[in-house]
């Protein structure tokens, strides 16, 4: 297998490795982008009928405008939106190729990938942080009945669903559920419904809780999960509920072993958050860059496509005067 020789290789086909992409056509540099599963690939993971918090204009990269019949986006729009952007480009991105590990040399970086070899000068990782859910480590999490990433609502009527968590993802798989005619437990560790959920949503949880239409165990958690009912620890002591399936939206965290074998450094509290160069996101590792949302380490609600856009003209204006 011959050694493929690039000037940027970036890792991750996510709305942030795309801008990246872009610019990287711009200035005329020699890359590729890889990505591990489909075109934006956490962005095509959402449910099937989610909102973004976001307008359209907020989404956009590279000022092609995304046009959008709703104040707010649907995932199918923004799918269609960064797939119309990619082709229209005719942007160098190899789907379905995983990279396997990444080593620095004198004059760059060696890649090995599931398919090929690459030699790169620059490396870009914008790999986001939605693989790698956080989970409960309690008994029971492993049967088939538990899901930590959620679809759609239609397999879950008539059936017993205990949500797990207080956040956006949440909130609107407890409602869809709802109203698709499951029966709902939200269980929340804190004591109240997230702060961060979309203002447009908000209201309408609280009241279907409030009514009762959705039972809701605030400061509570789920002991052990068996194969017909759950056990939830509760300020008022453990109760034994019936359940057919727990969809437990409790967050996801970037792959920092892939990072911490790339040489990346992180700080050392439990924030995580890895080492780069705010004015150029270089890392610690010379030529290895890091951008999107990934930057913020467990910090996942830091960084969006929004504000981390700007990331692929300040990596690409470095990478140009380097190398």
């Amino acid at each position: 297998m011959e050694d493929l020789d690039l000037d940027v290789l970036i890792i991750g086909a996510g709305p942030i490795g795309i801008a990246c992409a872009l610019e990287c056509k711009k200035r005329n540099l020699n890359y590729v982008v890889l990505e591990k599963g489909a075109l934006t690939n956490s962005l095509f993971t959402y449910p099937l009928n989610m909102t973004f918090f976001s307008t359209s204009e907020k989404l956009e990269i590279d000022n092609i405008p995304f046009i959008s019949n709703n104040p707010k986006p649907t995932r199918n729009e923004a799918l269609e939106y960064y797939r119309r952007v990619s082709t229209s480009n005719t942007l160098n991105i190899n789907l379905y190729e995983t990279v396997i590990e990444v080593n620095k040399t004198p004059t760059g970086f060696k890649i090995k990938s599931d398919k090929s070899l690459y030699n790169a000068k620059k490396i870009i990782i914008a790999t986001g942080f939605y693989d790698i859910p956080n989970l409960l480590n309690i008994e029971g999490e492993d049967l088939p009945k538990v899901f930590h990433y959620y679809k759609e609502a239609h397999p879950f009527t008539l059936q017993d669903i205990a949500v797990v968590g207080a956040s956006n993802s949440s909130v609107d798989a407890a409602l869809e559920i709802y109203r698709k005619g499951g029966n709902v437990t939200m269980i929340v560790r804190g004591d109240a419904i997230g702060e961060r959920v979309k203002y447009w949503v908000k209201p309408d949880i609280l009241n279907r809780i409030e009514e009762g239409s959705i039972k809701a165990y605030f400061n509570s958690e789920i002991k052990e999960i068996k194969p017909s009912e759950i056990i939830i620890k509760t300020p008022k002591g453990e109760k034994t509920i019936a359940n057919d399936y727990v969809i437990a939206l409790t967050g996801y965290r970037p792959n920092f072993k892939f990072l911490e074998n790339a040489g990346i450094e992180f700080s050392t509290d439990r924030k995580s958050i890895p080492n780069y160069n705010p004015e150029t996101m270089e890392s610690n590792v010379k030529g290895l860059y890091l951008a999107g949302v990934i930057c913020g380490g467990k910090e996942t609600h830091k960084w969006f496509i929004e504000n981390s856009r700007i990331h692929a003209k300040m990596i690409t204006n470095h990478i140009t005067q380097t190398i």
